[in-house]
């Protein structure tokens, strides 16, 4: 059950990485049903105009703003646009992800690191003096259930990624103590296999027995579960400093408060 609902009707939302065909987007138009004021942020201008131009269609309301989030001035730009043109800024998702490169695990790292997880510092340091103004508000990390998992049965992820997304992870539970102190909600949600039109395409060439070969699992996301997941966690007051788990195949859940991150250790002789 819900606990208090933060209001989300006439609040201004960023979603950054919201200019593609994936969770973003999906993310954006969803805010914008529930009567958000939408600021969609890419670096593909293209693609982040024709997600304001879905929004409006369907009778939200929706501006498109420039901004790479791993330079600081775009992201301090991008929230002072919220704040000027749309009144102040109650919601932030940071969704915005480098290209996922398992092919090349040693390569791009620097810029893996700097988009997923360095961007989402800039969002959320930023964001936080802008609810401070407005009385609170709310801010959801996008991480990965990869983030999770020590050590890899099954071949796939790069080093990058899973870093970064750790890191995600471990900056949303610290800063739990916002929600007392300024009234700001900042949560996680760690998905599984997500069905944009890449992972789909891949998948679906896979047998079942090569899915479980692979570790992949027996169905993927649909981009409304995550953009539905995300606006839980953006307006559950009683939910903060939370981490919510969904792989594919099972049902969505909170890592419990204090879990130490380990169920139980192999003995070693020292």
């Amino acid at each position: 059950m819900y606990g208090v609902k933060m209001e989300i009707k006439d609040n201004a939302a960023i979603i950054t990485g919201s200019g593609g065909g994936g969770s973003g987007r999906a993310i954006a138009r969803r805010l914008a049903r529930e009567g958000a004021k939408v600021v969609v942020s890419d670096i593909d201008d293209e693609g982040g105009r024709e997600t304001v131009v879905q929004i409006k269609r369907e009778g939200g309301r929706a501006a498109f703003f420039h901004a790479d989030v791993g330079v600081e001035q775009q992201m301090r730009a991008l929230i002072e646009f919220a704040e000027k043109t749309l009144g102040g800024l109650g919601v932030l998702v940071n969704n915005a992800s480098a290209p996922f490169r398992p092919d090349v695990p040693l390569e791009h790292w620097v810029d893996t690191v700097q988009t997923d997880l360095v961007g989402t510092m800039y969002g959320t340091r930023f964001a936080i003096d802008a609810m401070r103004q407005g009385g609170g508000g709310a801010i959801v990390n996008i991480s990965s259930i990869s983030a999770l998992w020590h050590g890899r049965t099954k071949g796939g992820g790069t080093p990058a990624y899973d870093s970064a997304k750790a890191g995600v992870i471990r900056l949303t539970t610290g800063l739990a103590w916002l929600r007392e102190k300024e009234h700001i909600c900042v949560n996680c949600f760690a998905p599984g296999w997500i069905a944009t039109d890449e992972v789909r395409s891949y998948w679906e060439a896979l047998t079942p027995t090569q899915r479980l070969e692979r570790g992949a699992p027996a169905r993927l996301l649909d981009l409304e579960e995550v953009a539905e997941a995300v606006v839980r966690l953006a307006r559950d007051e009683s939910l903060f400093g939370r981490v919510l788990v969904w792989w594919s195949d099972d049902s969505p859940g909170l890592i419990p408060w204090g879990d130490p991150g380990y169920r139980e250790l192999e003995a070693i002789v020292l």
